[in-house]
């Protein structure tokens, strides 16, 4: 089948699905498949629970004139994305970036939806997959798209890009994720800069922070871009007022107070500021978008919870993260701070120097007590008489003692799934 053929049919369905445990009446489901399942076995069933129609990549799973059969399923689904997309003839923003890309991205789209019909993406599907389904949920009535496109090797956001042909683009920063994947930090900055790529090779807009030196070589010679800073030479300038809770900082004459912790946090609220006021929404607007967001998801949350007050930062981490969020919460102005840090993942061969340089790190902050959880914590060398070393929450939990009246910080990667410890206090 065609494709334009195909998004026919998919404009007559009222939602894409991918699990068949989500499907709803008259949805169109794609049967992914991956190491370790068929998705074609699932096709029958999500046309018996209600999909209009099946897309599958295996002929003999073809049981009806509502299965239909292509050649790749994941590039099909991928492909219909991009039709939409010109389809739909919709401005589109992408960003990515090693640390901020989620809070950026939600930043930005409440920044434009005071002015605009905005669709962003949707929690964390920011690859080769959740890509094509934040686009295929964009409608008519999207005038901006906003998406987020993540990643841990290279070429991948070459291949976001190609899907979503993105009109503007933003790189938030270039910092130590990913490492075993991109092979390094260079394998970072060359895989994080395919976004430039695409977006120079094509002509298209590029936000830019003129206080990043990558950001700023790798743009010097390119003219279609718009830039902030802290200082009177790009387009936007923002001056940061306080930190202390929370981020406030001030643009010509207003002042703009947010509800988010960190210098670093200083970035993304003036990348958020910076394209929308390229697209004109009002400064007052910005003001009360900013004032209005509140961080979910684990991303640094300022939880309330007895006698303790916690910043809940367990959605992801990695050196640069941890490093900005340690130094953060050492100026914070508050008694009895204490670190729980958990492992940071994907660092590969980096894995034992980067855990040991943080704990290097935090004989230089002020900070009362340091908990480090995870087996690669648990082997860096240690003198500090202030810090414990679990090497798995569960030994953590069984050594656990009563905290009361404390600040926390609580930080790891995903896969350590530190908000459990929101259970223990």
């Amino acid at each position: 089948m065609k494709i334009d053929a195909l998004h026919q049919l998919f404009l007559d369905c009222t939602s894409i699905c991918t699990d068949t445990r989500k499907v709803k009446n008259n949805c169109l489901f794609f049967a992914l498949s991956g190491e370790k399942f068929n998705g074609n076995t699932f096709a029958n069933e999500a046309l018996t629970k209600g999909a209009k129609y099946a897309i599958i990549d295996d002929a003999k799973f073809k049981t009806s004139d509502n299965t239909i059969l292509v050649e790749n399923s994941l590039k099909t689904l991928q492909e219909l994305a991009t039709y939409h997309r010109e389809y739909l003839g919709l401005k589109i923003i992408a960003l990515t970036g090693s640390n901020g890309k989620t809070t950026t991205k939600e930043l930005i789209n409440v920044v434009l939806s005071k002015k605009y019909n905005t669709t962003a993406t949707v929690g964390n599907l920011n690859n080769h997959i959740g890509v094509p389904l934040t686009l295929l949920s964009m409608d008519k009535n999207t005038e901006i798209g906003i998406v987020e496109m993540g990643a841990n090797h290279k070429k991948e956001i070459a291949l976001l890009c190609n899907i979503a042909k993105p009109d503007y683009g933003y790189i938030t920063n270039f910092g130590k994720a990913h490492l075993e994947g991109f092979g390094g930090i260079e394998g970072v900055i060359k895989g994080k800069s395919e976004m430039y790529d695409y977006l120079i090779s094509n002509n298209k807009l590029i936000f830019y922070n003129a206080e990043d030196t990558i950001q700023e070589e790798k743009l010097i010679d390119y003219n279609s871009k718009v830039g902030f800073s802290n200082n009177n030479t790009t387009d936007y300038n923002y001056t940061l007022l306080d930190i202390n809770p929370f981020v406030t900082f001030k643009t010509e004459d207003i002042v703009i107070k947010s509800n988010l912790i960190g210098a670093y946090n200083f970035t993304n609220l003036c990348a958020a500021s910076t394209i929308g006021r390229h697209f004109e929404v009002t400064l007052n607007q910005i003001q009360t978008a900013v004032k209005d967001y509140t961080p979910t998801n684990n991303r640094s949350q300022i939880i309330n919870q007895g006698s303790n007050s916690i910043i809940l930062d367990a959605y992801n981490a990695n050196p640069s993260s941890m490093d900005v969020a340690l130094k953060n919460f050492s100026i914070q102005d508050t008694k009895n701070k204490i670190a729980i840090l958990g492992d940071m993942f994907e660092l590969g061969d980096s894995a034992p120097e980067e855990h040991q340089n943080i704990v290097n790190l935090l004989s230089f902050l002020d900070i009362d007590k340091v908990i480090l959880v995870g087996e690669n914590f648990y082997t860096t060398n240690t003198e500090n008489s202030n810090l414990e070393k679990y090497k798995s929450f569960e030994d953590f939990k069984n050594n656990y003692k009563t905290i009361k009246d404390s600040a926390l910080l609580i930080k790891g990667s995903r896969g350590m799934a530190l908000e459990r410890i929101l259970e223990l206090l």
